[in-house]
C-alpha cells in the first residue's frame, strides 16, 4: 500500500500538510491512483533506460475534458470557466444571455495549436509508458482573457487564476538559480502529472516559475504571461528561462536525461546550459543529445535577437556559444534561435511533408538534415463520447483502436455496411445535438448544415475569407438551404493586423441581422480546448483556409476527422497528405514549393470564389442526404464521413510518436 511519504521522496511539496494532504493520501492523488506516479518516478531516476526530456513553451492538456483531477476543496472561481459572451446576428440573445459552461479551467499554460500538440504528445507518451519528463513554464497570468466589444472587436484582459489551488498542480520546495551576466534569476519548480488514458502510467511535467521572493518585481513578472512580446528583454529572458532553466530543473530533480527534445526554437538555450559543463572540443558530441522540431514557416515565428540584446543578458562565454552556433547575419549582428537549434541538434524535423518541402527551401543548406514527421492528435482526448461508443460496438472488426488508433483504418472494411453507415450518422447527430443544446439560446438546429472556423487568428489563416461576398453566401442559403456558421479564435494582443480580421468578421455578422434565419453566424469568446472539442465533434463541416504554404501542419482538422466531420480546406499543411482521399472538398491557390512569397498577397478574391463554389457543392450534397434528420445512407456524404474516420487512423499522435521513436529519438 503506497502512502504520501513515498510520493514525497520524489516530489517535496511546499506546504504539503496545510494545502495538499487532503488530496494526496494513501493511494489517491487528486482522485487518481498514486502507484503510476511512484513507478514512473522510480523508472526515470533509475538510469537503466534512455530518458527523454521534452521542452515546450506551452502545453494544452485538455484538463477540462480529459483526466479531470478532483479536489476535496471546491474549485475556486478563479479556476473555473463560468460564462463567455457570444457575438451573433441574433441580437436579442446576445444581449440577454451568455454561454454558461461551469467547467474547470484548462490549465492556462497554452495559447493555441503548438501547445495542444505538445499536450497531446506527452499524453501519448504516458499511454505508451515511455520514460519521458516534460519541461515548461508556469504562466501565472496565462495567455489573456478575450472580450468582444461591439464595433471594437477584441479587447484583451489580464487572466487571473490561482495555481496554488488548481487540482493536480503542486509546488515543489525545489528552486534553481539561473546565473546570467549581471543578475541571478531564481525559479521555483512545480509539477503536474499527466496520466495515461487508463490511469496506469504518468509523465511528470515540470513547470518553471520566476514569481518568488528572491527575485525583484520585474523578474517575478517574467513568467506572468505567455508570448508577451512588447518587452524585448522579457521575451529573450522567457526563452532563457525555458532552455537554460529547464536543464537546471532536470539536474535539480536528478533526472538522467539522454535526449533533450526542443518543441520549437523557444528552448534553444538548453544547449548553452549543457555546453557550460563541457570543453569547447566536446560540444560537437553534445549535439547527439538534442533533437529539434520546427513548427512554422512564417518568418515572424523564428526568434531573432541582436548581438547587443544578448550581450545585456548572457555571460560572455555563453554569448560566444550562441554566436558560434546561431548567427544568421554576422554583419548585421543577428542570432536566429531556429539556426541555434538546428546547429546544435542531431535531428531536425518539420511537422508535415509539405512543411518539410518549405523548410528545405527556407534553409537550403540544411536540406539533407531536415526530416518530416507529420503531426497528429491524441485520439482519446478529442473523440466525442457518441462516436467512441459507436466505434466500440464494431470492435471485433476494427481491433483495439483505443490502444492503437492506427487501426481506425479498418473502418473502410465497413464502408458498405448499411447499419454501420446509419449508426455513424446517428452518432454524429448526437454530438451535434449536444452542441445545439449548449447554444440553445441562439436556436441552433440539428438539421441545418453547420460550418465552423476556429483557430488562432492571424493574417495568413485568412479568417474572414468566407465573408468576402455576403450576398453570394445569402443567395446560396436561399437557393439550397440554410447555414449555421460558428467562429472562434484569439488574435495576439499585439497583432494589429489580426485585430482587423476580427472587426471584419463582426462587421459581416452585423450585415446579416436582417436575413430571416437563412444564415446564422455566431462568434464565440475565449476559444479554448473545451469549446474546441464541442465544435470539432458537433459541426458538419470544418473550414480551414490558410494561404499556402504558411500552415506548417494544422491539427484542428485532424480533430474534426476523428469525429467524422468533413473538411473544406485549402491544400496546405497536413491536408496535402490527405488530398487524394474523399474527406471533403479542397479549393483555392496551390503552392508549387518553388518560391516563397512574403505572405502579404492573401488572394482573398480568387480564393473566396473557389471557397463558395466548393461550399455550394457540399451544401447540395448535405441537403440531399439529410431529410429532416433521416439520412440517405447511400449518399456520398456518408462515404466521406467513413473516409474521415479512416484517415484519423494516420493523423494521430500514436503514429506520430512511433515515428519520433524510430527516426528522431532512436528508441
Amino acid at each position: 500500500m503506497s502512502n504520501p511519504s513515498e510520493l514525497l521522496k520524489y516530489a517535496r511539496i511546499k506546504d504539503f500538510e496545510a494545502s495538499y494532504s487532503q488530496d494526496i493520501r494513501d493511494d489517491v492523488y487528486f482522485g487518481l491512483p498514486v502507484k503510476p506516479i511512484l513507478e514512473a518516478e522510480s523508472r526515470l531516476l533509475s538510469s537503466q533506460e534512455k530518458v527523454l526530456a521534452y521542452f515546450s513553451m506551452e502545453y494544452g492538456l485538455a484538463t477540462s475534458v480529459y483526466n479531470i483531477f478532483k479536489s476535496v476543496q471546491p474549485v475556486k472561481p478563479a479556476n473555473q470557466v463560468s460564462e463567455n459572451e457570444i457575438f451573433s446576428n441574433e441580437r436579442i440573445p446576445d444581449y440577454l444571455f451568455s454561454l454558461k459552461l461551469e467547467t474547470v479551467l484548462d490549465l492556462p499554460i497554452y495559447s493555441g495549436g503548438l501547445g495542444v500538440l505538445a499536450g497531446d504528445t506527452i499524453k501519448t507518451a504516458a499511454d505508451m509508458k515511455m520514460p519521458l519528463v516534460a519541461v515548461g513554464i508556469l504562466w501565472n497570468k496565462g495567455y489573456f482573457k478575450q472580450r468582444f466589444w461591439f464595433k471594437y472587436g477584441q479587447l484583451p484582459e489580464e487572466m487571473k487564476w490561482d495555481p496554488s489551488s488548481f487540482p493536480g498542480l503542486i509546488p515543489l520546495e525545489n528552486k534553481v538559480k539561473l546565473d546570467l551576466k549581471d543578475r541571478n534569476i531564481y525559479l521555483r519548480l512545480w509539477k503536474y502529472y499527466v496520466y495515461s488514458q487508463y490511469h496506469d502510467s504518468v509523465v511528470p511535467l515540470i513547470l518553471l516559475d520566476s514569481n518568488v521572493k528572491e527575485n525583484d518585481e520585474a523578474t517575478r513578472r517574467l513568467t506572468d504571461r505567455l508570448y508577451k512580446s512588447d518587452d524585448l528583454d522579457g521575451r529573450l529572458l522567457q526563452r532563457v528561462i525555458l532552455g537554460m532553466g529547464g536543464v537546471l530543473a532536470l539536474d535539480e530533480l536528478k533526472y538522467p536525461v539522454s535526449i533533450h527534445h526542443l518543441n520549437e526554437g523557444h528552448a534553444a538555450f538548453a544547449f548553452v546550459q549543457k555546453a557550460r559543463k563541457v570543453k569547447p572540443k566536446e560540444r560537437e558530441s553534445l549535439k547527439d543529445h538534442f533533437a529539434y522540431t520546427c513548427h512554422t514557416p512564417v518568418p515572424a515565428g523564428h526568434d531573432r535577437f541582436n548581438f547587443s540584446d544578448l550581450e545585456r543578458v548572457l555571460k560572455p562565454s555563453d554569448l560566444e556559444i550562441v554566436k558560434n552556433f546561431g548567427t544568421e547575419d554576422e554583419e548585421a549582428g543577428i542570432v536566429n534561435l531556429t539556426l541555434l537549434a538546428m546547429n546544435t541538434s542531431r535531428s531536425v524535423n518539420a511537422v508535415s511533408q509539405k512543411h518539410g518541402e518549405v523548410m528545405r527551401f527556407q534553409f537550403s543548406s540544411y536540406r539533407e538534415k531536415i526530416k518530416a514527421v507529420t503531426n497528429g492528435i491524441h485520439f482519446p482526448t478529442w473523440v466525442s463520447e457518441p462516436i467512441l461508443k459507436f466505434l466500440e460496438a464494431y470492435g471485433s472488426t476494427l481491433g483495439d483502436f483505443r490502444n492503437d488508433p492506427t487501426l481506425l483504418k479498418n473502418v473502410l472494411l465497413l464502408k458498405d455496411d448499411q447499419g454501420f453507415r446509419r449508426n455513424l450518422w446517428s452518432a454524429h447527430q448526437e454530438s451535434k445535438k449536444k452542441l445545439c443544446q449548449h447554444l440553445s439560446r441562439w436556436e441552433l438546429k440539428e438539421n441545418v448544415l453547420t460550418v465552423a472556423w476556429a483557430r488562432r487568428i492571424a493574417a495568413y489563416k485568412r479568417p474572414s475569407l468566407i465573408f468576402q461576398d455576403i450576398d453570394r453566401l445569402m443567395d446560396m442559403a436561399r437557393r439550397i438551404g440554410p447555414l449555421q456558421i460558428l467562429y472562434a479564435g484569439k488574435a495576439h494582443p499585439n497583432d494589429s493586423l489580426a485585430f482587423t480580421y476580427i472587426n471584419d468578421i463582426m462587421n459581416a455578422i452585423d450585415r446579416t441581422t436582417e436575413q430571416s434565419g437563412l444564415v446564422k453566424i455566431l462568434m464565440l469568446e475565449n476559444y479554448d480546448i473545451y469549446i474546441a472539442k464541442m465544435l470539432v465533434s458537433g459541426v458538419d463541416i470544418w473550414l480551414n483556409n490558410p494561404l499556402p504554404p504558411y500552415e506548417a501542419s494544422g491539427t484542428s482538422g485532424m480533430k474534426a476527422i476523428a469525429n467524422a466531420v468533413l473538411q473544406l480546406s485549402t491544400l496546405d499543411g497536413w491536408v496535402v497528405e490527405a488530398a487524394d482521399k474523399p474527406i471533403g472538398q479542397f479549393f483555392g491557390y496551390e503552392d508549387d514549393a518553388k518560391t516563397f512569397a512574403d505572405g502579404l498577397v492573401l488572394r482573398l478574391d480568387e480564393d473566396s470564389k473557389a471557397l463558395y463554389g466548393a461550399l455550394e457543392e457540399m451544401m447540395r450534397l448535405y441537403y440531399q442526404t439529410n431529410k429532416n434528420g433521416e439520412p440517405d445512407v447511400q449518399s456520398a456524404w456518408l462515404d466521406k464521413m467513413v473516409y474521415c474516420l479512416s484517415e484519423a487512423g494516420y493523423f494521430n499522435t500514436f503514429r506520430m510518436v512511433q515515428e519520433y521513436k524510430k527516426s528522431v529519438w532512436d528508441y
